[in-house]
């Protein structure tokens, strides 16, 4: 009997070796497809968008400046990417102001050009015959003029001051004549200096004039160096013996990353009272804030910080559709 006819086994028209390698091919070109999607959406992604900008104008509108209770006598803040006061408490009124004079030391001092390097030696005529205040430095100490700034600037030394003063040329006498020379220059019309420390009663100024300090400190890089080290040391050449002193403004110490000190300087005597000079941004924004005769060795930081949070809360409160992203 003859077996029936049975068919031929199955015979794939493609090989297995060929599925998997297009089944590969396949895979790979979707994971290239994938990693370039992905690296072409990364780059592609919307920049954040910018902090809305509220100009002071505007700003004005909402802050309530008579709400503003400051223990300062005087006070002034000005808006210094507008130009624009914010704030004005009897700015043109003529006051002692301390050791805020150091500035207009510094600046005198710095546009001379005389060599920072020069050792300079405390002698008796630095001393303070007036107050009869402390000082660190000791007569017979030899310092660099640019130490002697840095203590003048960061620790209000008196002694550094005057000796600044005294060996600049032509002395002291002439270099006190200088700095209101230089007052003058500026537009600082209500303003006069008797000495170089600002121990002197006579040394007087207003807020206004002394906002035009503040902007001419500003072109001398090394204001915003030597005012803004929370501490500092020096060298006294004539033994070797390193000498640290701390910034006078608690907030350069302890708070520069809430603020963004620029430039600052303290100032007290009884007869000016506690007196601060400072260029900060708060929320983006650069200020410039004078504060003279404030009630209170901690008063001036207190109203500084006041200052801070009333801006920032006069900002919260501004509608967004008031904001301009632009400058």
């Amino acid at each position: 009997m003859s077996r029936p006819a049975t068919s031929p086994p199955f015979q794939p028209s493609v090989k297995p070796i060929n599925i998997l390698f297009a089944l590969g091919t396949l895979l790979g070109s979707a994971g290239a497809l994938f990693y370039f999607g992905a690296a072409n959406s990364a780059t592609a992604q919307v920049a954040p968008a910018p902090i809305p900008y509220v100009k002071a104008t505007e700003l004005l509108r909402h802050a309530s400046p008579g709400h503003l209770a400051l223990l300062s006598q005087v006070a002034l803040v000005m808006d210094e990417r507008d130009g624009v006061m914010l704030y004005a408490r009897a700015i043109d009124t003529p006051r002692p102001i301390a050791s805020l004079t150091k500035l207009m030391t510094a600046l005198v001092v710095l546009e001379s050009d005389l060599p920072l390097d020069a050792p300079i030696t405390i002698t008796t005529d630095d001393r303070d015959r007036l107050k009869g205040t402390r000082s660190r430095l000791h007569i017979g100490a030899i310092l660099t003029r640019e130490d002697l700034l840095r203590a003048a600037l960061g620790a209000s030394e008196n002694r550094a001051a005057a000796a600044l003063a005294r060996t600049a040329p032509g002395g002291t006498e002439t270099f006190v004549a200088m700095m209101n020379a230089k007052a003058l220059a500026l537009g600082m019309t209500n303003t006069h200096f008797a000495d170089a420390s600002g121990l002197n009663p006579r040394n007087v100024s207003t807020a206004r004039d002394l906002l035009k300090l503040l902007e001419a400190a500003r072109a001398q890089p090394r204001m915003h160096a030597y005012t803004t080290s929370g501490e500092l040391w020096i060298t006294d050449l004539a033994t070797g013996r390193a000498i640290e002193f701390l910034n006078t403004n608690r907030l350069v110490r302890h708070s520069q990353d809430d603020w963004g000190i620029a430039l600052s300087k303290t100032g007290y005597t009884a007869d000016a009272g506690n007196c601060l000079v400072m260029r900060v941004t708060v929320a983006g924004r650069p200020l410039s804030i004078v504060l003279l005769n404030s009630w209170g060795k901690a008063s001036k930081y207190g109203d500084a910080q006041r200052i801070r949070d009333w801006l920032i809360n006069a900002e919260r409160r501004i509608p967004l559709v008031t904001a301009t992203a632009n400058i």
